[in-house]
């Protein structure tokens, strides 16, 4: 079974040499992976021990951050690797100021990560949600490197939990300790017979608790918003987008901040082609020529990184994703208090189920139930009392990060 999976490793990253030509996101990983381990060597003393951090792509890096960086304020003089899997994590965290290095993570395979182990001399590992590397947990189980999975969830329809991912479990068995977020990921655990687990939460919840404690002005988009409502969309696809464009005809003394998921200049052509009176954050942000504003009623933010602070100007947020494989981060903008709207494909998500649940939330299928929620929402009253629940939802179920250090701090002792 093994030998398929280590078969299907070296079949993606031959893919990945096919495909690099013709799609920017596959060339950025095969490229950021050329020399990786002569990089590392030449960076890393491997005689040191080091706690090694590892996300999948930026989502997951928000969602441990906090968790990392309470470790350093507890155990200041441990020395701290991050890696990435994805493009989208690596690239914008490059120069994360808490880890002493940032890498990539070589592909999964047996020499990757007995070489990788190695040069970095983990003493403790942290993974985050759901990355399940074989031969890397394989690899650290057998010299007895503490491995433990931050805000780990897991859904009944997992192969692991069915009568063909038996022979998968292993990979879950390398793991020193579950830091879970929901009581059904500790039943499924114990329902397959590992109880090394505890019901902590979710971290995410603590980073963006912190993200309304600590509001951050962007000049640009404050001149920009000028004391209109506004309606923050973030992490927006096509279908997404064609909604907006047609509620902008409805309402169109609302300015409209769009954040698209997928920052590239066929995407921004296209909302620039779709929307009248639009402007992007760059040429604002120019200092050669700044083109007045005044006329202009959306904002399209053309770079990554700034949407978690983007919400705290919104009266209203909508969330992309939900007419495609699921909705992206709600949490983000629930912890300013702003009430929140997303398309139908939202079951995954518990935080959703939540706030909608709390009437915090609002999930739509069409144009004409979006402007419906919209019409409701132009009432002050309803919308304050909307964010307000938004607001309470986020801080009542902080609190992770820091059952997680004194887990750690505890085992110290």
């Amino acid at each position: 079974m093994w030998i398929l999976y280590n078969l299907g490793i070296f079949l993606g990253q031959f893919f990945v040499l096919i495909a690099a030509p013709f799609n920017a996101r596959v060339r950025k990983w095969k490229e950021g992976r050329q020399g990786l381990f002569k990089l590392i060597a030449s960076k890393v003393d491997s005689s040191k021990k080091h706690t090694w951090f590892h996300f999948a792509s930026l989502g997951e890096f928000e969602q441990g951050r906090t968790v990392l960086e309470a470790y350093r304020t507890h155990f200041p003089n441990k020395l701290v690797v991050v890696t990435f899997f994805s493009p989208s994590g690596y690239e914008v965290r490059a120069n994360y100021a808490k880890a002493d290095y940032v890498f990539y993570l070589p592909a999964d395979t047996p020499a990757n990560a007995k070489r990788f182990i190695e040069l970095i001399n983990p003493e403790e590992v942290f993974f985050v949600k759901y990355e399940f590397w074989h031969n890397y947990f394989k690899a650290l189980h057998n010299r007895r490197i503490p491995l433990y999975l931050v805000s780990a969830i897991f859904r009944k329809g997992q192969f692991y939990f069915t009568w063909y991912g038996r022979l998968f479990r292993s990979t879950l068995r390398y793991v020193t300790f579950y830091f879970a977020q929901n009581q059904e990921s500790v039943a499924l655990l114990h329902s397959i017979g590992l109880k090394n687990v505890s019901l902590t939460g979710d971290t995410r919840f603590d980073r963006v608790a912190l993200l309304s404690q600590h509001k951050r002005e962007i000049e640009v988009v404050s001149r920009f918003v000028d004391g209109h409502k506004v309606l923050v969309a973030g992490s927006t696809w096509l279908p997404d987008e064609e909604l907006i464009m047609s509620l902008r005809q409805v309402y169109p003394e609302w300015k409209i901040v769009i954040a698209p998921h997928i920052v590239d200049a066929a995407h921004l052509n296209e909302i620039d082609s779709r929307f009248k009176q639009s402007v992007r954050f760059s040429t604002l942000n120019s200092s050669v020529h700044p083109k007045d504003n005044a006329n202009a009623f959306v904002l399209i933010i053309d770079n990554i990184g700034m949407l978690s602070y983007l919400y705290s100007y919104a009266d209203v947020a909508y969330i992309g994703g939900g007419f495609g494989v699921g909705i992206h981060n709600i949490l983000e903008a629930a912890t300013y208090g702003v009430p929140v709207i997303f398309g139908p494909h939202y079951h995954k998500f518990q935080e959703a189920k939540d706030l909608i649940a709390a009437k915090a939330a609002f999930s739509i299928r069409n144009l004409q139930e979006f402007v419906a929620v919209f019409e409701r929402l132009q009432e002050i009253e309803i919308r304050q009392e909307a964010g307000n629940r938004a607001y309470g939802y986020v801080q009542q179920q902080a609190g992770a990060t820091a059952k997680i250090i004194d887990y750690l701090a505890g085992n110290r002792e």
